[in-house]
C-alpha cells in the first residue's frame, strides 16, 4: 500500500472515531438532559418541589430534605416511573424529627345542684382513682360524670397544690365552673348574698398557694332595695351623695356623670340593685341632680317616685320658682315632686333653746347614749327611752327629757325615726326640730350614709327636709381590723401559756382562780367571733370510759357556758368531748395524767366535715398548751397548720364586772350616773 493511501486510510479512521465519540457524547448529554428534566417534571407536577434532580451520565440523583419518610418514597417511586429505576440514586435526607411538647394537662369541673362534671386531661401517674373518691364525697349523693383522659408525660411542677386548691374551693362553692392547669386556677360561682360572695372570695384568697395565678369572678344577686332612693346634696362641704341607687350599669354611669358635672369629686358607691320605680330612675335622677347644680345648693331626694328638692335658704326665690318650674315639667309622669324653700334654720343642738323645740340624742364613743330636749307627752317619753334602750343596751341610757304638750303633732314619729338613724352609727349625735332633722356622726360602714337617709326618707314621708352628714372611718371598720382565725389562735394560747385553766376534781366546775384567764380569752372572742372553733374537752385514763367521756363533755360546754356568761357570741363555737381519747402524754405518771387533763381550742375554719377526714392534733408534755392540728388536703384546710390552743382543765368563772367609765353624760355633780358598757 502506498503511504499516501496509508495516511488516507489513518485519517479517515480517526475522523471516523471522533465523530463517534462526538456523537455519543451528544447521545449522553441528551439521555441525561431528557431524563433530568422528565423525573424534576414529573416530580413538580406530583407535589414534590422540595426535591432536587441531577442526572450523572445515566444515572438520576435525588437530593433534598424530605418532609417524612413516606414523602422520600413517594419521590422515588415518581422517579422510578420517568425513568429506569436502577438508574435512580436516592440521596435525600429525613430532619430529625421534633421533640414532641407534653401536652397541656387541665381540668374543667362543673358543680351544680344534679351533681359535678369532670372534663380534662390529666398524667397517666396522677392518682385518678383518688381525685374521683374525693369528688365524690364532696358531691355527697349526688351524681359524678368522670369525662377525664389520661396521657403518659410527667407530672408537671405545682399540679398537685393546684389541684389539692382546685378540691377546696370546689368544696366550698356549690355551684360553681372551676378551671385549673399546673399554674392558673379560674372561678366562677354564684353566692347567695353579697355576704357570702364577700366571705367566699376571703377564704378562696387566703387559701390559694402564692405559686399560682388566680381568677375569681363569684356574682351575687342584687340587693332588693326598698324603698329605692337616691339623694345627692351640695353644700359648704361640696356635692356628695347621702345614698344613691341605680337599676344597671348604664344608669349608674349617667347618675354618676351628671353628679360629676355638677361638682362631685372622687369615687362614689353607686348600688345597683332591685326594686326601681320605672325604668327611667335614671333620667329622672339626672334631672334633680341638675336641678340641685343650678340652683346653686340644696338637696334632692327620691324614695322611690317620690321626689324633694330642698334649696338652701338663701335661694333667690325667682331662681326657686324657675328650677322647680322646669323639673316638674321634665320629670316622667310617675314622679311626684315635693319643693321646700326652707326659713332659715338654727341647729342649737343643746336642747334647752327656747326659741325653736329641739330633741336631742348623743351617742359616745364607748356606747352610752343622752336624750335631752322635748317631748310631747309621757308616753312618748317610755317609749323613747324604751326604744333607745333597747337599740343600745338597757344601762346605757341616760334620760334628761322635759314635756311639751305644744309640739307638732308628727314629733313622735321624727323622734323614733331619729334614734333609730342614730343606732346605725359609731358614734355622733341627731337634732330633731319641727322643720329638720339633723344626724352627724362617725362610721366603720361605708354604706351607713344611704342607710340612714333611706330610713329617714321612708319614716318622715317624701316632703320632709333632713340632713345626714356622717363620715365614713376607715379605723373604726370592724371586718378590716379583725385578727385572722391564726391570730385568733395565737391570742389564746399566749393567754393559756401565761396561766392555765383548771377544774375542780371530777367535777365540770371551773374553778374561781382560773376566771382572770376566761375573762381575757372571751376578750380576745370578742374579735373573734366569726371564727369556728371547737371547745375539745379531755380526761385522763383514770375511771371507767364512759364517766370520762361524759365529764370531758360536760366541761367543754362549762368553757362554752362560762364565755357565753361573759356576752360571747358562741355561735361558731362547738363544745365536744373526747374523753381519753388523744393522750398527749404518759396516763401511768401523774404529771402525764394531768397533762392529759386539758381543754383545748382548735380551729375548725376550713375543717373537713367528713368524720373520716378529721385528723386530731399531736403534742407533746412540753407543748401541751398549744397543739396543731393538720387538716386533710382536700377539706377546708386553712393555710399551713391550724394553730390550736390548749389548756388544761377550767371552771365556771363570774361574769365581767360592770362597765364603769367617765360620767361625761351627767347634767351635774349632785347626780352622777354612770352606765355600764353596752353590748353592741
Amino acid at each position: 500500500m502506498r503511504p499516501s493511501q496509508f495516511l488516507m486510510a489513518s485519517a479517515s479512521l480517526v475522523v471516523g472515531a471522533f465523530l463517534a465519540l462526538f456523537a455519543a457524547i451528544l447521545s449522553v448529554n441528551a439521555i441525561e438532559s431528557f431524563s433530568e428534566d422528565a423525573v424534576r417534571d414529573a416530580l413538580t407536577l406530583r407535589g414534590h418541589e422540595w426535591a432536587q434532580v441531577q442526572s450523572d451520565g445515566l444515572q438520576v440523583v435525588l437530593s433534598g430534605d424530605a418532609p417524612s419518610e413516606a414523602m422520600r418514597f413517594r419521590a422515588l417511586s415518581i422517579a422510578g416511573s420517568e425513568v429506569d429505576a436502577t438508574r435512580v440514586i436516592d440521596n435525600m435526607t429525613i430532619p430529625d424529627a421534633e421533640i414532641v411538647a407534653p401536652p397541656r394537662f387541665s381540668i374543667e369541673v362543673l358543680r351544680n345542684n344534679s351533681g359535678i362534671s369532670m372534663i380534662g386531661l390529666i398524667p397517666t401517674q396522677s392518682d385518678r382513682e383518688g381525685l374521683v373518691d374525693e369528688v365524690g364525697r364532696i358531691a355527697g349523693k349526688a351524681e359524678v360524670t368522670d369525662l377525664l383522659e389520661v396521657a403518659d408525660y410527667p407530672v408537671p411542677a405545682n399540679w398537685d397544690t393546684t389541684l389539692e386548691f382546685a378540691l377546696y374551693a370546689l368544696k366550698q362553692l356549690p355551684r360553681s365552673k372551676i378551671s385549673m392547669d399546673a399554674d392558673k386556677v379560674s372561678i366562677t360561682a354564684v353566692a347567695d348574698s353579697v355576704e357570702e360572695q364577700q366571705e367566699w372570695a376571703r377564704r378562696l384568697k387566703r387559701k390559694a398557694p402564692r405559686s399560682i395565678l388566680l381568677s375569681i369572678d363569684i356574682s351575687a344577686p342584687r340587693p332588693v332595695i326598698t324603698p329605692f332612693t337616691l339623694r345627692f346634696l351640695i353644700d359648704e362641704n361640696g356635692a356628695r351623695f347621702d345614698a344613691c341607687s341605680a337599676y344597671n350599669a348604664i344608669g349608674r354611669a349617667k347618675i354618676i356623670s351628671a353628679a360629676t358635672e355638677a361638682g362631685l369629686e372622687g369615687v362614689t358607691n353607686c348600688i345597683i340593685g332591685l326594686g326601681v320605680p320605672s325604668p327611667d330612675w335614671a333620667d329622672a335622677a339626672e334631672m334633680g341632680i341638675n336641678a340641685v347644680a343650678a340652683l346653686g345648693g340644696g338637696s334632692v331626694t327620691f324614695s322611690d317616685a317620690d321626689v324633694t328638692l330642698v334649696a338652701l335658704d338663701t335661694t333667690p326665690q325667682a331662681n326657686f320658682d324657675r328650677v322647680v318650674g322646669e323639673l316638674e315639667s321634665n320629670l316622667p309622669d310617675l314622679y311626684s315632686l315635693h319643693s321646700v324653700l326652707p326659713e332659715p334654720v338654727k341647729i342649737d343642738g343643746t336642747g334647752q333653746g327656747e326659741a325653736t323645740p329641739e330633741f336631742v340624742a348623743t351617742l359616745s364613743p364607748e356606747g352610752l347614749v343622752q336624750l335631752r330636749g322635748r317631748l310631747s307627752d309621757e308616753a312618748l317619753r317610755s317609749a323613747a327611752e324604751s326604744f333607745a334602750r333597747a337599740k343600745f343596751g338597757s344601762n346605757a341610757v341616760y334620760p334628761a327629757t322635759r314635756l311639751d304638750p305644744n309640739l307638732p303633732a308628727n314629733w313622735p314619729t321624727r323622734v323614733l325615726a331619729s334614734l333609730e338613724a342614730l343606732s346605725l352609727v359609731h358614734s355622733g349625735v341627731i337634732v330633731v326640730q319641727p322643720d329638720i332633722v339633723d344626724i352627724r356622726g362617725r362610721t366603720g360602714d361605708p354604706e351607713v350614709a344611704s342607710e340612714i337617709s333611706r330610713l329617714l326618707g321612708e319614716k318622715l314621708g317624701a316632703s320632709e327636709n333632713f340632713q345626714v352628714n356622717v363620715t365614713y372611718e376607715e379605723s373604726l371598720n370592724p371586718t378590716l381590723n379583725l385578727p385572722s382565725p391564726e391570730e385568733c389562735a395565737a391570742g389564746i394560747n399566749a393567754v393559756l401559756a401565761e396561766k392555765k385553766i383548771t377544774f375542780a376534781p371530777s367535777s365540770a366546775n371551773i374553778e374561781a382562780s382560773a376566771a382572770d384567764t376566761v375573762d381575757k380569752i372571751a376578750e380576745i372572742m370578742r374579735e373573734c367571733a366569726d371564727v369556728r372553733m371547737e371547745i375539745a374537752g379531755y380526761t385522763d385514763s383514770q375511771g371507767r370510759e364512759e364517766m370520762n367521756l361524759a365529764l370531758s363533755q360536760s366541761r367543754a360546754q362549762a368553757v362554752l357556758s362560762a364565755l357565753l356568761s361573759r356576752r360571747i357570741l358562741t355561735s361558731n363555737l362547738s363544745a365536744v368531748g373526747y374523753g381519753e381519747e388523744n393522750p398527749i402524754a404518759d396516763n401511768g405518771t401523774e404529771d402525764g395524767r394531768e397533762a392529759n387533763r386539758r381543754i383545748e381550742f382548735r380551729l375548725l375554719e376550713g375543717v373537713s366535715d367528713d368524720a373520716d377526714e378529721a385528723s386530731d392534733a399531736e403534742a407533746t408534755p412540753e407543748t401541751a398548751d398549744a397543739s396543731t392540728e393538720e387538716t386533710p388536703a382536700a377539706g377546708e384546710a386553712t393555710e399551713g397548720d391550724a394553730p390550736d390552743v390548749t389548756s388544761t382543765e377550767s371552771s365556771e368563772a363570774p361574769a365581767a364586772p360592770p362597765y364603769s367609765g367617765p360620767e361625761i353624760f351627767a347634767p351635774d355633780a349632785d347626780d352622777p350616773r354612770p352606765a355600764p358598757r353596752p353590748e353592741r
